[in-house]
């Protein structure tokens, strides 16, 4: 696979650094509010929607290769989207960001696996090896949070089922990755993910419109930061580097997480924190060095 790179800032791996650490703020911010989650998640779509709607090229869905199965793509991810946002953030009402960050970080696995069977993309050992250590390095690091609680217990569950509907969502992105733009996919998906929490809020009576300025603020950020400056990049990115990279990259987003939990909610980071910070790192930069080995091989073919 051949990368064009005009400039540093517009390299895929870069651009995927600033997008994880991007959405390991929001784990923060949510922690940090009281606001329901359902309501955030909502916002912090919709914002995101109203922020990008200038910059869709609506011309080009004249010369869309988009069919009535691309579309239903398409709408399925954006329902995936809503559904991870939904369960993901809620866990973090009833476990800590360690636990829910690494119960996410499950998702390569679960790309990987959706990657073989819908694009036959198959993995090589390296590849493989790489992926386990940083899995490992990730157990390790919510090790000290299993068995806690049956709160915690209720949150790691619904961290997981947020996992699979957002590893479910990055494979229909990959999908569609070359037939759609990424601005207009994203603004697609975006507005069908918060109007599934749209729908949530309203069946469960939660208000949508008594909040602090404050409240505001924090949905404005979330929309900006995790949203825009993460998973609007994701989507840019699965055309280039595809869904399982993606996914990789996002094993570093609990290391992230959980420096980021330490520095301004005071969580401590214990010696397993850190051991599994340090190998799941360095999975993470074994698994990009064989890429990058793989990019040299094929460009050298081309020239």
């Amino acid at each position: 696979m051949k990368i064009n790179q005009s400039s540093l800032l517009s390299h895929p791996y870069i651009l995927l650094f600033i997008s994880i650490l991007s959405v390991s703020i929001s784990s923060i911010m949510i922690k940090s509010s009281d606001t329901p989650t359902a309501v955030a998640g909502m916002y912090r779509l919709y914002i995101s929607v109203i922020i990008m709607l200038p910059f869709v090229p609506w011309k080009t869905l004249r010369s869309s290769e988009m069919n009535k199965k691309d579309w239903s793509t398409v709408l399925l991810a954006g329902l995936f989207l809503g559904l991870h946002f939904l369960f993901w953030m809620e866990s973090l009402v009833y476990t800590s960001v360690a636990s829910s960050m690494v119960i996410l970080s499950l998702q390569p696995l679960f790309v990987m696996i959706g990657s073989y069977f819908m694009f036959r993309e198959r993995a090589n050992i390296l590849t493989i090896l790489c992926l386990i250590a940083a899995l490992i390095g990730s157990t390790i690091i919510a090790w000290g949070d299993i068995g806690v609680s049956r709160e915690a217990l209720i949150g790691d569950g619904l961290s997981l089922l947020g996992t699979i509907f957002v590893s479910a969502y990055m494979l229909a992105g990959q999908k569609v990755s070359r037939k759609i733009d990424a601005n207009l996919y994203s603004v697609i998906v975006f507005f069908i993910g918060g109007s599934v929490m749209l729908v949530y809020s309203l069946l469960n009576n939660i208000t949508l419109i008594e909040y602090e300025s404050s409240d505001w603020t924090y949905f404005f950020l979330l929309a900006v930061i995790p949203t825009i400056f993460g998973q609007y990049i994701f989507n840019l990115l699965l055309k280039s580097i595809g869904a399982t990279t993606v996914s990789v990259g996002i094993i570093g987003e609990p290391v992230l997480a959980i420096i980021l939990a330490y520095v301004f909610l005071g969580e401590t980071i214990s010696i397993s924190q850190f051991t599994g910070g340090m190998m799941t790192l360095f999975g993470m930069g074994m698994y990009f060095w064989a890429k990058s080995l793989n990019y040299a091989v094929v460009k050298n073919k081309m020239y």
